[in-house]
């Protein structure tokens, strides 16, 4: 799906699959050593091999994951990724992660993955997500609390929260930034009516 952002800019919103490996690479590279921290709990430059390959194996019903491409730029690269894993299919469940390449932050980008991967994973049956977050990772916390998001664990460094997937779709339908938000809600639509 095709949509555009808060400066107008287009994207393309689609599901991540396994020719994504190099886009997916060069993304990670283009993180600030602090954003690859947060998003990974490490400053890495480049994740292990594993990490890669765990990412890009989206099967649309245990791993959910879209991705955000800049359509403006000739070289079309990742602006960003997110994703939706739980351990059966049956499970209502799913852990949530999200990155967004530093150059593309505040231009609405997460919020149009965080509601097309909602809307995907309502379909599939799920009902929350469940999301660690680093405690400094104050704009993560941020982002999710304007969701309806609730901390309901604390281990080391790290907060577990609980996002109830309908309320947080109640909250994003209600916002008009990026326009594209009704793009993605609109796309859903269309195919739920099928």
């Amino acid at each position: 799906m095709t949509t555009r952002l808060e400066d107008g800019r287009p994207v393309c919103l689609r599901t991540v699959e396994l020719a994504d490996e190099q886009r997916l690479r060069e993304g990670i590279a283009r993180l600030s050593p602090r954003s690859r921290y947060l998003r990974f709990f490490s400053g890495a430059r480049t994740p292990p091999d594993w990490v890669i390959e765990r990412l890009l194996d989206a099967d649309g019903v245990l791993h959910l994951a879209w991705g955000a491409i800049d359509l403006s730029d000739p070289a079309q690269p990742a602006m960003g990724v997110v994703h939706a894993m739980r351990p059966d299919p049956e499970a209502q469940v799913a852990e949530f992660s999200i990155g967004v390449v530093d150059d593309y932050h505040g231009l609405g980008v997460g919020r149009l993955l965080t509601a097309t991967l909602l809307l995907d994973a309502e379909d599939d049956g799920m009902d929350h997500l469940a999301a660690h977050v680093l405690y400094e990772n104050r704009a993560a916390i941020e982002f999710i609390k304007r969701l309806g998001a609730e901390v309901v664990a604390s281990d080391g460094p790290t907060l577990e929260y609980r996002l109830e997937i309908a309320q947080a779709l109640d909250l994003l339908r209600a916002e008009t930034d990026p326009p594209g938000l009704a793009d993605v809600f609109a796309h859903f639509e269309g195919v739920r009516s099928r």
